[in-house]
């Protein structure tokens, strides 16, 4: 007989690499859990370069403190307390070098007098309204959040060193103590002794001319008395923030005391006229760009429309 192999042969039943149960684990293992260590591997080397070396001070309770430090913070200013403002040199550095430093979008350069003759000649109250307000490139405040003093000083302190002789402006407070003080009265002189009986029945005549007067003739001059004091204290503030464009006209604001201008806003009455200022309307910003409260717009408002009636 030969030996050559039949057909029966090759077909008869073929055995694959896996025989036994342990086998079939280990394919199991390496199919699955090989991948993953190679893939962590992977990771630790990309982001070993990140990773604080060994003794470094990354773990410190100070660098711990410094990653979970808060992204934004609340400051609370008082602006009736002067040690809590900034004076126009910290302004200038923290806000105005960004772009007065290098002149960038065409800002006049610290210290340059020709680039600030121009602006100079305009006047600190212009000046101090572009600065507010923004012009051009620059925004309100240059972008920063800063009272209104401590804007001016900035300005103050830009065209000075330019050239200019600009007074600083003072802390609101300092100005309304200034003038809210009131003057001492003068000591009265000690009465004379009446020299006659007619003399004496002088108060007794003084007494029955008041007790004659009218109750409501007394509330109107108390009245008359608070309108005047509350008139008196408007010019400062009305000077400090709104006379930059009420005074010429800026920006299309009716001027002082011009009745044709100010004739259309009257029927909007005191009410409506301190709602658009507050809120801003047309170029002028809420407030004219000022932190004052609600009351003292209202006031400076009653001010600029009683000089037209």
């Amino acid at each position: 007989m030969s030996d050559a192999p039949t057909p029966q042969d090759h077909d008869g039943p073929h055995e694959g690499p896996i025989k036994t149960p342990k086998q079939l684990v280990l394919a199991i293992l390496y199919a699955f859990v090989v991948p993953v260590i190679v893939i962590i591997m992977l990771t630790v080397y990309v982001t070993s370069s990140h990773r604080p070396a060994a003794g470094s001070s990354a773990l410190t309770p100070e660098a711990t403190a410094e990653r979970i430090h808060p992204v934004g913070m609340v400051q609370v200013k008082d602006a009736s307390d002067p040690s809590t403002l900034k004076t126009g040199e910290q302004v200038f550095g923290a806000q105005c070098t960004a772009c007065h430093t290098a002149g960038l979008v065409g800002s006049p350069k610290f210290g340059d007098a020709v680039a600030w003759a121009p602006r100079i000649k305009t006047g600190y109250d212009a000046l101090l309204h572009s600065a507010l307000a923004g012009k051009g490139q620059m925004g309100a405040q240059g972008g920063g959040d800063y009272t209104d003093v401590e804007i001016g000083r900035a300005v103050v302190y830009m065209a000075n060193a330019a050239g200019a002789k600009f007074d600083e402006p003072k802390a609101p407070a300092t100005e309304a103590t200034a003038a809210a003080a009131p003057a001492m009265p003068a000591t009265p002189a000690t009465p004379a002794a009446p020299a006659s009986a007619a003399a004496m029945a002088a108060p007794a005549t003084v007494m029955t001319a008041a007790a004659a007067t009218p109750a409501p003739a007394k509330a109107e001059a108390a009245v008359a008395t608070v309108a005047t004091v509350a008139t008196a204290a408007v010019p400062a503030l009305y000077t400090q923030i709104c006379q930059t464009c009420h005074m010429n006209g800026v920006a299309n604001a009716p001027k002082l005391g011009d009745k044709a201008a100010w004739a259309p806003r009257l029927a909007l009455g005191i009410d409506g006229l301190t709602a658009s200022a507050i809120k801003g309307k047309g170029a002028m910003p809420p407030k004219g760009g000022s932190t004052a409260s609600e009351a003292e717009i209202k006031a400076v408002v009653t001010y600029m429309v009683s000089s037209v009636k």
